[in-house]
Formats: C-alpha cells, structure tokens, sequence
C-alpha cells in the first residue's frame, strides 16, 4: 500500500498538479487503501468502489462536492497510475449542486479592510478583493509579478495551468509600497517565516478575525472577496467577458452565475405589493 500512495504522489507531482489537489487527492487515495488494506487494489472492482462511497455517504454524511473528489481521486490511480485508459467510467456520480455564490456587500468590504489594522492583513485581504484572486493565486503572487508600469498583476500558472492579469488599483499600489517598506519580502509578496510561503490557513484567519471586528454576523470566506469582486464590476457595467478574463475562467458559462445575485438588474424592478401602499 505505501508503494501504491507513493507511486499515485509522484504522478500527481510529475504532472504538475496543484499543492491543493496533491494534499486531497492523496489524503482520499490514502483512506481508499485504508478501507481496502486486505484486498489487492488491482482487484477492486466497480462494484467494490460505489459500495465504497455509498459507505463513505451514509457513515460520513460527505457532500456532493466531496463525493466527485474522491471518484475522481480513485479513477485517477486506476487510470493514470496503473494506466487502465477510462476503466472506471461507470462509476456513479450525484447531479451536480446549483449554488449561487455568497457575496458581501461593498459596505461590508469596506468595514472589513478597515477593521484590518495590520498593514500586511489588510494588504492581503485588499488584494484578494481588488484583483479578484483565488487563495492560492495570492500566496503564488512574487514581487515581480506586481506591474506598476501597466497597473496590472500577473498571475502565473492559475488554476488550469494559465496565466492571466487583473488589475492593480491606484490605491492598492500605494498600500503595497507602504507594506513594502514596513515588512521587506525577498521573493513572495507575502512571506511567512525564513521568506517562505505564507500560509493558506493564515489568510482565512486574517479574514475571520477581520469579520469578527468589523460586526459580519456570518461566516466569510477568501472566495467570498473573489466573488464580490466579480458582483460589483458586474453592477457597476462592466462587460462580462472582461470579467471572465480577470477572473480566468475558460468557460462564459461559470462567469454568467454572477448575473444570478448581482442586484443590477433586480433593483429595476418594481415589486407589485408596493402599489398596495402608495
């Protein structure tokens, strides 16, 4: 079993895979050789495998979301390890969930950022929101990649391997010379200890603890900034295939949820109980 996850590891590596992906994709391969720890995994059959996630369903309550990760967790051994071309197809996947994204509001951002008195966490936090950024995105982020000249960041190597920019505010330039100044990053924009990468928990801490003070009575997310950015440019007019550019996304299709909670075009309308009171 330790040469399987150590094979299954390498490929994820050699193929380039995400420290994200890597991180989940081995840790649910790892419980897969768990559950199996008597049987050669050669021999699972498809059967073994829905039996396994129904298991994993009714033991764990675990979600729609989870359930695909760990199918395509599983095909990706079978297929790419042990290079059996598209031999466990047949597996049975729920139907994708529809959820809009959860947005904040520019008020809330702004009592956010301001209730940031670090200049490191606000400059994270102010990032992440200005430019649209994945989590990931911003702990990749390098000195270099910040373009005064042009005003624009360059992302490199997003998710699907690609690179793109977005945009770099007047103001947020400004911050990020200040923060510049204050903490001196050698390599990274935003370094944890001995100029290493921050870290991915680090941020969504910052922003916790940002909500907390600032009176957010929900739960916020670094993705929450993400899509507030794509909500906002979109009620303020800006086309959506700028949108889907800064945001990187390949397909229009992903973009076009924002259109679902952006309050553009519900504000014209004028609800009928209304009449009642005029």
């Amino acid at each position: 079993m330790e040469e399987a996850v150590k094979k299954y590891k390498d490929l994820l590596i050699q193929k380039r895979y995400s420290e994200n992906t890597i991180k989940t994709y081995c840790g649910y391969f790892q419980d897969f050789c768990n559950y199996f720890k008597n049987v050669n995994l050669v021999e699972i059959t498809t059967d073994n495998i829905n039996n396994y996630i129904l298991h994993l369903i009714k033991s764990k309550n675990i979600s729609i979301s989870q359930q695909n990760q760990r199918i395509n967790a599983i095909k990706f051994y079978y297929e790419k390890v042990l290079n059996r071309q598209k031999q466990f197809y047949n597996l049975h996947r729920p139907k994708k969930e529809y959820k809009l994204p959860k947005v904040l509001s520019k008020k809330e951002i702004k009592k956010i950022l301001d209730s940031s008195a670090n200049i490191k966490h606000k400059s994270i936090l102010m990032l992440i929101y200005s430019a649209g950024l994945r989590r990931s995105e911003l702990l990749n982020i390098c000195i270099s990649d910040i373009d005064s000249e042009r005003m624009v960041i360059n992302i490199r190597g997003a998710k699907g391997k690609k690179d793109r920019i977005s945009l770099l505010s007047i103001n947020m330039l400004i911050l990020l010379r200040k923060y510049y100044k204050e903490f001196k990053p050698v390599n990274y924009l935003f370094e944890g200890p001995d100029n290493s990468k921050y870290s991915s928990t680090s941020v969504s801490n910052i922003l916790k603890k940002a909500a907390e003070k600032a009176g957010i009575n929900k739960k916020v997310t670094p993705h929450m900034l993400r899509h507030s950015f794509a909500t906002h440019l979109l009620e303020q007019g800006t086309d959506l295939r700028y949108i889907q550019e800064l945001l990187g996304h390949s397909s229009s299709k992903t973009t076009e949820i924002y259109t679902h909670v952006s309050k553009r075009a519900i504000d014209k309308i004028k609800n009928p109980i209304d009449e009642f009171f005029e």
